[in-house]
């Protein structure tokens, strides 16, 4: 029999018997035992008594009340057009003032209507005195604040569990919180669901192929792996990769968050990593995955708490313990992501801990193309777009980069009324994401919208002159965000940088404010953003790459981060004077640099402003048009050309003795110093 056809199990729980009591309590509360009967008026026991209708009356002297129940011949006499309903029960009710005074006045009643009578003839009525007994509410009121007490300490004890470690009382607060997926689950990830990351992919395919096939490695000695640690940065896939390895190799994926550990109790962190690793062991072969594991795995001595006992280090400690190896854990992987491995305690990186550091960069220009075909899937897609245009135009974009321009590309043919999202929603796309919101609306004077021209116009004149700057795509003097106007560049994708690749650039980001100065001879608070970028790209060159001539191959960049937290530094007094002295020579010269450049292209830089003073938006070929083309760009054109063929010439070459999917790994500098602190990304316009 299938699943569907199981019959559900029923599941017992305590707040069913709650609300039974509380039925039957608010049942036996409102129903009695005693007959329906009539109620009737204080005075309208005389005439009942002149009729000879009662039989005998029971007084309640704790409630005052009294029951009388009429004779059976007297019933019609008595209850009158009401006879037929009280035949079977004829009794009447009535309030009474006090007993005493009740029994004062039966006793006048019955002499008046005795009154002349023989003694056989005479009326008496028999009387009864009782008081009623109310169990159920004497007991509600002995122990009902006591019944309310457990009751609300039992469910503020269910809510607490539930809250710190699932049901099952109080004491599972220490459990884990990992959530585990099988072969069985629904949604499964394969190495098909994950596009690009091929150098990644080929890391974790061992893992793969140990848990699928262990013997094979097991003979030879081999031992699995203990770790995989996914390092890169946010958006990249790293979970979508461990929850892909799981996939293939069909084994059990438990799934947890570096936070989860850490809890306001003390111990709980060290709890619930045991017993996440308990769980594991009892489902091996599995993979175990943590997500975030800075939050558990920051390195000790480095937590701005000034050495208090923080529980935070006790939950490291016990999963330094659990992963070390004094126990076996034979057949469970640990895989854990993190963007910040540089904060990452050392004992936790060794090996035998995280045998293996897995890095998973931004997509290539190849990946990002894979990438897109994923996620362009779902969308009705013009026939004429070009995937691979798409690619070259959004370099330095993660995958869930890529995914957000291609949802908000659908956003905005959906807002124009269009059948099929083209290449132009792609673009504005780009734009909205990087630059933020268009603010057409924004107001601006006729004098400032005539700066914004100069400025934007000062980055593209001094770019288009330089060898090493970035091609521009557009310039643009529309707001966007918080900036005023921006020039859009397509930045090489190169993984070394020389001093004149970064001297260039860093002229290109000065052009604006020099055009403002050349121009109106004043400058505007229009250029903090290409200030910011050019001080951090000089301060690098200086004290981290070794470009100055006074401090030639010093570096004082630190990749520990030791001097994070502390209030010294790496140099003395007088070599940071020296640095501040190299910084701002080498911006002022390149400043006076793109003055220069600006008065020997005055009349071009002229027509440029004007243009994008009337248009608002101008693209490259305006450029050329006024400059003409650009005296590298053929020299460009051949290195990219170059590049794509040797690119080309590999991939073939690998596919005749690799699995297909893979592609040409990408050349990395093995300083980690050149990919370190002060680099500039090249994927931020620079705005006004």
């Amino acid at each position: 029999m299938g699943d569907n056809n199981k019959i559900p199990k029923f599941s017992f729980s305590l707040n069913w018997v709650f609300a039974a009591i509380a039925i039957i309590l608010v049942v036996l509360n409102f129903v009695d035992g005693s007959p329906a009967a009539k109620e009737i008026g204080y005075n309208e026991i005389s005439t009942l008594i002149k009729k000879n209708a009662v039989e005998e009356i029971t007084v309640t002297t704790n409630k005052r009340t009294a029951e009388l129940r009429i004779k059976a011949d007297k019933v019609g006499v008595a209850f009158g057009a009401d006879s037929t309903a009280f035949k079977n029960s004829p009794y009447m009710t009535v309030k009474l003032p006090s007993a005493d005074k009740f029994t004062d006045d039966l006793a006048k009643w019955q002499d008046e209507v005795n009154e002349g009578k023989a003694d056989n003839e005479k009326v008496s009525i028999s009387t009864k005195f009782e008081e009623d007994h109310d169990y159920l509410g004497n007991f509600i009121w002995a122990f009902g604040p006591i019944l309310l007490i457990v009751i609300l300490w039992i469910f503020m004890m269910r809510r607490m569990s539930n809250g710190g470690g699932g049901g099952g009382g109080i004491f599972s607060v220490g459990k884990s919180q990992a959530k585990m997926f099988d072969k069985n689950s629904a949604s499964k990830v394969t190495f098909k669901d994950v596009a690009g990351l091929s150098e990644a992919k080929e890391e974790v395919t061992e893992i793969v192929s140990f848990l699928k096939d262990p013997k094979k490695y097991t003979e030879l000695g081999a031992k699995i792996p203990k770790g995989a640690l996914l390092v890169g940065p946010p958006g990249t896939g790293k979970t979508l990769l461990a929850k892909a390895v799981a996939g293939e190799a069909n084994v059990p994926f438990f799934s947890m968050a570096g936070s989860d550990f850490v809890e306001m109790f003390v111990g709980v962190g060290a709890s619930r990593v045991r017993d996440l690793f308990q769980k594991a062991k009892e489902k091996a072969p599995c993979i175990v995955f943590i997500d975030e594991i800075d939050a558990v795995g920051r390195a000790r001595g480095r937590n701005p708490n000034m050495g208090s006992n923080d529980e935070r280090e006790n939950t490291l400690n016990q999963l330094l313990t659990e992963m070390d190896g004094f126990a076996s854990n034979s057949g469970v992987i640990v895989m854990a992501a993190t963007n910040r491995v540089d904060i990452l305690d050392k004992a936790l990186l060794r090996a035998g801990r995280f045998d293996r550091q897995i890095s998973v960069d931004l997509p290539d220009v190849h990946d990002r193309k894979e990438i897109f075909e994923v996620h362009l899937r779902p969308l009705k897609l013009d026939e004429n777009l070009d995937i691979d245009f798409l690619a070259r135009q959004t370099p330095g974009f993660s995958g869930a980069d890529i995914h957000n321009v291609c949802n908000e590309a659908a956003l905005i043919a959906a807002r124009r009324g269009k059948k099929n999202v083209e290449k132009q929603d792609f673009l504005d796309a780009v734009d909205r994401i990087i630059g933020g919101l268009e603010k057409k609306n924004k107001i601006t004077t006729k004098e400032e919208k005539r700066s914004i021209a100069v400025h934007e116009a000062g980055h593209a004149t001094v770019s288009w002159m330089l060898q090493y700057a970035n091609p521009l795509v557009k310039v643009t003097i529309v707001p966007r965000g918080k900036a005023l106007g921006a020039a859009w560049y397509l930045p090489e994708e190169r993984q070394l940088t020389t001093t004149e690749q970064m001297l260039d650039e860093m002229c290109s980001l000065l052009g604006g404010r020099a055009a403002e100065e050349f121009v109106f001879h004043r400058v505007s608070t229009g250029a903090l953003n290409d200030l910011e970028r050019a001080f951090k790209m000089a301060y690098s060159m200086v004290a981290y790459y070794g470009f100055s001539d006074k401090l030639r191959n010093v570096s004082y960049y630190d990749s520990t981060g030791a001097y994070d937290y502390g209030f010294s530094k790496p140099y003395g007094d007088q070599t940071a004077e020296i640095i501040d002295a190299e910084v701002k020579r080498i911006i002022n010269e390149q400043y006076q640099r793109a003055l220069q450049l600006l008065a020997e292209n005055k009349e071009g830089h002229e027509k440029l402003a004007n243009l994008l003073f009337e248009k608002e938006v101008i693209f490259a070929e305006n450029l050329e048009e006024i400059f003409g083309k650009r005296k590298w760009q053929s020299r460009a054109d051949e290195l990219i050309a170059e590049k794509e063929e040797l690119e080309k010439e590999k991939k073939t070459a690998d596919a005749e003795d690799a699995p297909e999917g893979d592609e040409l790994p990408a050349i990395e500098p093995k300083d980690e110093g050149l990919n370190g602190k002060g680099e500039d990304t090249n994927e931020k316009p620079s705005d006004v």
